[in-house]
């Protein structure tokens, strides 16, 4: 069974401006994605979907590939995730492989044995997607919305009753990956759903770069846990 990863990064970031190869300690970001998914030994290629002429350049300069410009109606603010990848493997000959692992640029954090853990079940042939999450506090099952005149409702109203410790254990997408049969990619098939699992992550040492703020955190929290693994 061959594996490729593709790695979704536009140029017209918002928030932080130019984030997919802002450098970060002194490294373009989308340089540690590529890095990671070089040392984890899982893909025949690496293939960088971009629709900006730089950003396909570094990637090339880290040992990835860009063998195509995707479409500005592709890049931009609301493309899911899935599109793109179904894109990148429409474009490619689908008998060469039959996974896919979707791993987003900005993850300085992720480490190869994140995506080892993700094609140990991806390969398993139970899931359409295996996708990296990180447990969240459980008293967020009674959280509540609050309306324009001030009144309060509960998102999950079947909870107000319960005791903290008899509440289920909440997830969220840690922003990192997602490893899909390619079936799955080419169908566009919804990532979050029954026929999906999911690899926990470390929640210490793992972040979603969205904004500056984030973009701060993970520098420090690069300083503590990333960078003997980085030093080069």
């Amino acid at each position: 069974m061959r594996s490729i990863a593709v790695i979704p990064a536009r140029g017209g970031s918002k928030r932080i401006p130019r984030k997919n190869i802002k450098s970060f300690f002194g490294k373009p970001i989308i340089g540690y994605a590529i890095q990671t998914a070089i040392e984890s030994d899982l893909f025949f290629e690496i293939i960088v979907s971009t629709d900006d002429e730089e950003i396909g350049k570094i990637a090339e300069s880290f040992g990835a590939k860009c063998s195509w410009y995707r479409s500005k109606q592709l890049s931009n603010d609301t493309t899911p995730t899935v599109n793109v990848i179904q894109d990148a493997v429409q474009r490619l000959q689908v008998e060469k492989f039959d996974f896919v692992c979707c791993i987003y640029p900005a993850t300085p954090l992720l480490q190869p044995e994140h995506l080892k853990s993700g094609f140990e079940l991806i390969k398993t042939g139970k899931w359409d997607y295996v996708l990296a999450a990180k447990s969240i506090e459980s008293n967020l099952s009674r959280s509540f919305t609050k309306d324009e005149d001030g009144r309060l409702q509960l998102l999950f109203p079947e909870n107000e009753m319960s005791r903290t410790q008899d509440l289920s254990e909440l997830y969220i997408d840690a922003g990192q990956f997602y490893c899909g049969k390619r079936l799955s990619w080419q169908e566009a098939n919804p990532i979050f759903s029954s026929n999906s699992t999911i690899v926990t992550l470390n929640s210490q040492q793992i972040i979603d770069i969205n904004t500056q703020d984030d973009w701060n955190t993970a520098e420090q929290m690069f300083r503590d846990y990333g960078r003997t693994k980085y030093k080069k």
